[in-house]
């Protein structure tokens, strides 16, 4: 049985599984100043290093090896301790494997009730470190 929330409880992603929010991830067709390209994923992003709220704004090449739902419906982004074992534990429907997207960051993309999440583990550093 799921456990409904009340309004004023945080989703069990973030109260429970100790999730934290990282950004919301919005497909556009516009191109933005200050685009950065990701030439694997043929995407380019922007918005994130300015957004008081972490949003994110993603354009896509045509040929673009993203998931289709990624590409067309906005996505909530978490940061996780463990990717592997986050993915493990919960019975998610993968849409991407963990990958790097950029240095020091692995992700893997979900589904959940039609939306996509990204999951995001950061190489831990210095005093991060374990």
């Amino acid at each position: 049985m799921i456990k409904k929330r009340k309004e004023q409880e945080s989703p069990l992603a973030v109260e429970e599984w100790g999730w934290k929010y990282h950004h919301l991830g919005v497909p556009t067709t516009k191109s933005f100043p200050g685009e950065r390209y990701i030439p694997h994923l043929k995407i380019y992003v922007s918005g994130f290093e300015t957004s008081p709220f972490g949003i994110e704004w993603m354009r896509f090449e045509d040929n673009s090896p993203v998931s289709e739902l990624v590409r067309t419906v906005p996505h909530i982004a978490f940061e996780v301790d463990d990717l592997e074992k986050t993915l493990e534990q919960g019975s998610f429907k993968i849409l991407s494997d963990p990958q790097s997207p950029s240095e020091g960051v692995r992700a893997a993309m979900i589904e959940h009730n039609g939306a996509p999440v990204e999951l995001l583990e950061f190489e831990k550093t210095g005093k991060n470190k374990e």
